[in-house]
């Protein structure tokens, strides 16, 4: 008689929030309205840059405070390679 064996799927832990947080999505859309609404009907231009920009510096800020500075653990956070995050650290002038 073979035994089973019951897999279970490891559970993600969730991420601590309170009561009041808002998710990340919610803040972009917000400031993304706003952004539009303050344009009084102009037309944007270069949008996604702008954005990127915006949102990649504190991004990488934030990453690289978490990490004391390394580089490997950061770009492994972010998902990248290494190569690419010193690229954006420089253009953001992060690291010389």
């Amino acid at each position: 008689m073979a035994s089973q064996i019951s897999k279970k799927k490891a559970k993600k832990p969730k991420p601590k929030s309170s009561k009041h947080s808002k998710p990340l999505r919610v803040h972009t859309e917000e400031a993304l309205d706003e952004y539009f609404t303050s344009l009084n009907g102009d037309r944007p231009g270069d949008l996604y840059d702008l954005v990127m920009g915006e949102v990649e510096e504190p991004l990488f800020r934030a990453v690289m405070s978490f990490t004391q500075g390394n580089q490997s653990q950061a770009a492994g956070i972010l998902g990248i390679n290494r190569g690419t995050l010193r690229k954006k650290l420089k253009s953001y002038s992060i690291i010389q």
